[in-house]
């Protein structure tokens, strides 16, 4: 596959750019090279498209479901309960819709924790997005539980096939729902198979408050006491840190993931970002799941993240936009070991064209501002990822299917419940 886009606004000038076997191979103005495919890239400018580093994508299913409570009353007594009556069909329909809703809005990488991930991968294997999809594991303290889980990530790594799309990580729940030893195990199997692991760490007071009350040591120090945390660790949301937590972070070179727009609906706290980011933490964004969200949308995560660290440090000149947007594609590239984040020759051919006409991008003082402060997903025209056109002219093939299956599921669901 070759994609030639011909006189698009890319770094304020006017070029074109030709994508060949996934990658970005020439950048120039007025290239003279045949492709298979040419796109008029005329009043349009191109941008990394985004990385969700933190999601639970089949929570689509969830969306509106069991809103505005407390987090712990949420997962215990709804979210849970209904999560145990979804089978393999129904993740399966609800990640295609999350893949959907992130082609849509401009993602085409996302780390996902979330149980069948078989249907998980189907999903992301046809709709041509790519993932890092963990096992998720919570054994509650129950040795039995713990031995099933184990039993089944090997199985899943076992059996995971090499994909150019997708990578196979490990998603211990959290310090509260994962024993010890079931901890030091995922640490052990991390190490010995070269493998990230996926965790929510320091979300809430009280996770912090009962952290406290088992182990004597906050939830960093906890994990940082049986020699968890390292460069492959990439904890979500991370609110409830203080200095102490957070050089250890920086020591042990851990990746955190912000999650401000579910942290603000769950009232779970505001992200230290100023604190992070004088450390040099490695910072990515994510929507987290939609039941906690509601929706997939970066857009909105990268203005909400801006918005929230200027407030809480009553600071205008914090987390700027072009941070935002680092965040959402850059950071995210690192943190998952991915030759993406940026428009350049030799990087993988990952983009999104903005529609330059939109309302939402006029007048043109800063597009990155624009993008990041005003923007609507509906100004991005078409979605690439792997070097292969996955939404064009706001089109994404086989869209109203996916759609029809959702509908078809929830009066299946309503009468199933």
């Amino acid at each position: 596959m070759s994609i030639l886009i011909k006189n698009i606004l890319l770094n304020n000038q006017i070029t074109d750019v030709y994508i060949e076997d996934k990658y970005f191979k020439a950048i120039g103005p007025e290239l003279d090279i045949t492709a298979k495919e040419v796109i008029d890239g005329s009043d349009m400018a191109i941008f990394p498209s985004f990385i969700n580093s933190h999601t639970h994508a089949a929570m689509t299913l969830l969306r509106g479901y069991a809103d505005d409570l407390e987090l712990h009353t949420w997962l215990q007594d709804h979210i849970w309960p209904f999560e145990s009556q979804l089978t393999f069909d129904d993740i399966y329909i609800g990640a295609k819709l999350a893949c959907l809703e992130m082609i849509k809005t401009g993602t085409t990488f996302f780390c996902d924790m979330y149980w069948y991930l078989p249907a998980t991968l189907k999903a992301v294997s046809e709709m041509g997005i790519r993932a890092a999809l963990s096992s998720v594991f919570i054994d509650f303290n129950d040795p039995g539980k713990a031995k099933d889980f184990r039993a089944r990530t090997r199985k899943f790594f076992r059996e995971k096939q090499d994909h150019e799309r997708i990578m196979f990580t490990l998603g211990p729940h959290a310090v509260y729902t994962v024993s010890k030893d079931s901890l030091a195990w995922i640490s052990d199997f991390a190490a010995e198979n070269e493998l990230l692991i996926h965790i929510h760490v320091a979300e809430t007071r009280k996770e912090v408050d009962d952290c406290l009350k088992a182990h004597e040591m906050r939830p960093v120090e906890y994990l940082e006491s049986m020699g968890f945390l390292g460069p492959n660790v990439i904890s979500c949301h991370t609110i409830w840190v203080n200095e102490h937590e957070m050089d250890i972070l920086a020591r042990r070179d851990v990746k955190v993931v912000h999650n401000p727009v579910s942290n603000m609906k769950l009232g779970s706290g505001i992200f230290p970002f100023r604190e992070m980011n004088k450390r040099g933490i490695c910072l990515g964004l994510g929507t987290d799941g939609c039941s906690s969200n509601n929706n997939l949308d970066m857009l909105e995560e990268m203005k909400i993240a801006a918005l929230q660290a200027k407030l809480h440090d009553y600071d205008p000149t914090l987390f700027t936009a072009n941070q935002a947007m680092e965040c959402a594609t850059l950071g995210g590239a690192r943190i998952f070991g991915l030759n993406m984040g940026k428009i350049a020759e030799g990087m993988l051919a990952d983009c999104i064209l903005v529609n330059l006409n939109h309302y939402s991008l006029l007048p043109r003082h800063d597009l990155i501002s624009n993008l990041v402060y005003s923007a609507s997903s509906e100004s991005i025209d078409t979605t690439i990822c792997n070097g292969r056109i996955l939404m064009q002219s706001r089109q994404v093939p086989g869209e109203d299917i996916i759609i029809e299956e959702v509908k078809s599921w929830e009066h299946k669901v309503r009468k199933r419940r």
